[in-house]
């Protein structure tokens, strides 16, 4: 049994994962990690929301181009052949079902994959969902990154959402420092764990967790 996940390992788990040929959108937060462990033989195209096609891994020292950032103001880098455009035909990609894969953060996500990601409800939070709703909706998978317990030790995957939601039935795998769940129809499958058991998960969380197949 390993230890828990940093948030490089698990960006570098994430990054294994997809396939390869994606066409794929990182959002804010953890999932902008994945691009530094995408490796030129998956041949992954990144999309960002503000209007880039071939985004390469974050900017460093003199590769930063104040000009050239993602979607969460953080400076990248452009692979061969990168092109530029408007930000309607940005979100016409999101919204046309050509993303194979979007990862987001999370405050919630359901035991059903619903996905609540940009308001807490407090009062002096300001909403903005931004393009969230539309690669929830859009993508043909939602992959979800996020430390599975909040400080005060709740569960973040629970029954139901409490927060306000973002898209219906839309994750399909969640990826935590403890675990990994697939969400399917039948329920919430457990695919490998991370200094943790099944059993210790279970004792913390009100989802009911399944075996992997």
């Amino acid at each position: 049994m390993s230890e828990k996940l940093t948030k490089d390992e698990l960006a570098r788990l994430v990054a294994k994962d997809i396939a390869p040929g994606s066409f794929v959108n990182l959002g804010i937060g953890q999932p902008t990690l994945v691009s530094n462990y995408l490796t030129a033989e998956q041949d992954v195209t990144l999309h960002t929301e503000n209007g880039m096609l071939g985004m390469g891994p974050q900017a460093q020292g003199d590769e930063i181009d104040e000009d050239l950032i993602n979607a969460g103001k953080i400076p990248v880098t452009e692979l061969p052949g990168a092109s530029y455009f408007h930000h309607a035909d940005s979100f016409a990609m999101m919204r046309g079902g050509h993303l194979d894969v979007c990862v987001l953060g999370a405050f919630q996500v359901s035991a059903t994959g619903d996905l609540a990601n940009w308001h807490t409800g407090a009062p002096d939070a300001i909403p903005a969902v931004g393009g969230a709703m539309d690669l929830a909706t859009g993508a043909k998978d939602v992959y979800v990154m996020m430390s599975l317990f909040t400080k005060d030790g709740k569960s973040k995957l629970v029954p139901e959402c409490t927060y306000p939601l973002t898209g219906v039935n839309c994750v399909t795998r969640v990826y935590t420092n403890e675990a990994v769940f697939l969400i399917s129809e039948d329920g919430v499958r457990v695919r490998e764990t991370f200094g943790t058991t099944i059993e210790e998960l279970q004792s913390k969380m009100d989802v009911k967790l399944l075996p992997a197949e």
